[in-house]
């Protein structure tokens, strides 16, 4: 099992997490496998995929030699240890909420809550964010993490919400670990039609456009 510093160089060395919300856990690891060909090797299983809990069991014993199996849109500190006990190394939550930061922590897993606001975000980080989410950051871009930044550079910060292949470059610069990405890297119509291959060429495009910010 890996420990929580090894599961955080994976996810910042990729730079991109795939944010899943697949309509079945059939097609899991089709997915996951072409997501890892194109170098995306961080999948949050979100909650709202039905059985979402077995999923993440599937993916961690079928795969957990080759990504990073992480459980998203985690509301309440009981969901958490489900899926940490299934096998997720990483928890990510919309908010910031102490009892789930204290459970992943109490696991030894990574922990990514939720923020918006400075406040919002300093007090996540406080609780013990490893890496904070700042949600929706699809109307504020990338010069937000700019200015958060730029007086609290300790701070680790991830968006998601409007990150795709075109910006994904640019909340790099800005400063971001690493990205989350969901129907821009895996679209419902894929999932559908297993375009394997169409997503392993978007996954690719993701992780080009990190190493190219990154250099």
């Amino acid at each position: 099992m890996a420990t929580k510093e090894q599961t955080l160089l994976k996810m910042n060395a990729s730079g991109v997490v795939a944010v899943i919300r697949a309509p079945s856990i059939d097609i899991l690891p089709e997915l996951t496998e072409a997501l890892v060909a194109g170098g995306v090797v961080s999948i949050e299983v979100t909650m709202s995929t039905p059985k979402a809990i077995a999923g993440i069991e599937m993916l961690a014993d079928k795969l957990g030699d080759k990504a990073v199996i992480g459980v998203g849109t985690v509301i309440d500190a009981g969901t958490a240890a489900d899926a940490i006990r299934a096998g997720a190394q990483f928890v990510v939550c919309p908010i910031t909420d102490k009892a789930i930061i204290d459970t992943v922590i109490r696991q030894g897993k990574v922990m990514i809550p939720g923020a918006y606001t400075p406040t919002e975000i300093i007090n996540a980080w406080t609780l013990g964010g490893d890496i904070i989410k700042v949600f929706p950051s699809t109307a504020l871009g990338p010069q937000y993490f700019k200015d958060i930044l730029a007086p609290l550079p300790q701070l680790k910060l991830t968006p998601t919400g409007g990150v795709d292949a075109k910006n994904v470059g640019e909340w790099i610069k800005a400063g971001a670990v690493c990205v989350g990405a969901g129907s821009a890297l895996v679209t419902k119509d894929a999932m559908v039609n297993k375009d394997w291959a169409g997503i392993t060429a978007k996954a690719k495009a993701f992780t080009d456009a990190v190493k190219a910010a990154r250099a």
